[in-house]
This record gives C-alpha cells, sequence and structure tokens, in this order.
C-alpha cells in the first residue's frame, strides 16, 4: 500500500487515481497520521454476459489485484507428467 499526505495528494490527484485504478491503495496522511484510505472498487468492471453467470455459480473468480508485471517472466511450475495438462483436457472432454 502505498502512503501519501494530503498536500501530495492534492497536487497529483490524477497520477494517484491512475494508480487506484491499477489496484492499489492509497493510505492518505496528515501531519503523519494516517486518515483514510482510497481503495479501487472491488469488481467494478462489468463483466460479459456468459462470465457474470459462471460467476454466480461459484464457477469463476475474479481478480482481486492486478498481476505483478514480472509474473509472465515466472519460471514455469515443474510437470513433468503433464498431470495439469490431462485433468484439464479431461474437464474439457466432459464439459464441465
Amino acid at each position: 500500500m502505498r502512503t501519501t499526505t494530503v498536500s501530495q495528494l492534492k497536487v497529483s490527484l490524477s497520477a494517484y487515481l491512475r494508480q487506484v485504478k491499477a489496484g492499489e491503495e492509497l493510505l492518505i496522511t496528515e501531519r503523519g497520521r494516517p486518515i483514510a484510505r482510497l481503495l479501487p472498487l472491488a469488481n467494478s468492471t462489468p463483466l460479459p454476459e456468459h462470465l457474470r453467470a459462471l460467476e454466480e455459480k461459484g464457477l469463476l473468480k475474479r481478480g482481486e489485484k492486478p498481476l505483478p508485471l514480472d509474473f509472465w517472466d515466472l519460471p514455469r511450475p515443474a510437470d513433468p507428467q503433464a498431470v495439469v495438462r490431462s485433468a484439464v483436457l479431461r474437464e474439457r472432454e466432459e464439459g464441465r
């Protein structure tokens, strides 16, 4: 969570709002004391109807935060027997 003062927030409001839209939380202080916290709205992006239906059934869960910038650079987990791949293909065949 980032921290800023009221005066810094006034000067750079647009920049801070961009950060909040990207999923970051912002703690606002006044004279060194926390006075407010600015949070992104949960599930503020509307989902297409078919995805919303899956979410209502509990088959889909939206992420709460954006992926870390280095997410795609992280090493892939080892799965030498392709257990995960086999399970996904089996589910697709069964129509789950």
